[in-house]
């Protein structure tokens, strides 16, 4: 909390009248931050033209993120602050899950994507790619870059559940010219 206030340029004492300690700091701050982001994928959604360019877009931002997160801010949450990582499970159950199979649902009416796909279980394998990313034992953040590593996953994801049609698209999005 010192640390917090001397950043704020405040006192302890007046972060204390808004938040009784750190933890809830850290679940308002949690809320705000899933808040801002759910709004923002539900307005990619909206305003995009296509299965492939939504999950682009999506990727884009969070891309911006991932780029200067520190990958230990999931792990210090989980071991420091169970009520906050608690609401990330929540989010990504709740919100994330349900954004992907959307999409997943989208890119299969589109023709994009593969219709013998196991939505659930691509969603997952999805989902678990983020996680996978901020678990040291397998990616070493001081050997990848973290946001890199997530363009990549995504890339390699998308090539694994499109249709023709869809990777025709990629390639235009990549502006790639390929041979068939």
């Amino acid at each position: 909390m010192d640390d917090i206030a001397r950043n704020l340029g405040m006192s302890k004492k007046t972060i204390y009248q808004f938040f009784e300690d750190k933890n809830s700091l850290i679940i308002s701050l949690n809320d705000q931050y899933m808040t801002r982001h759910q709004e923002y994928f539900d307005a990619i959604t909206r305003e995009t033209k296509n299965a492939i360019d939504e999950i682009l877009q999506m990727m884009k931002h969070m891309h911006k993120i991932f780029s200067v997160m520190n990958p230990n801010v999931l792990y210090d949450m989980q071991k420091y602050h169970p009520d906050a990582w608690k609401q990330q499970l929540t989010f990504k159950e709740k919100c994330m899950y349900p954004k992907v199979e959307e999409n997943l649902r989208r890119g299969i009416s589109e023709g994009l994507y593969r219709e013998d796909l196991n939505i659930r279980l691509m969603a997952i394998l999805r989902i678990e790619q983020f996680n996978m990313v901020y678990n040291q034992q397998v990616i070493d953040p001081s050997e990848f870059n973290i946001g890199e590593v997530h363009l990549l996953l995504l890339d390699h994801f998308l090539h694994g559940i499109t249709t023709l049609k869809g990777h025709k698209l990629i390639n235009k999005y990549k502006q790639i010219q390929e041979e068939e």
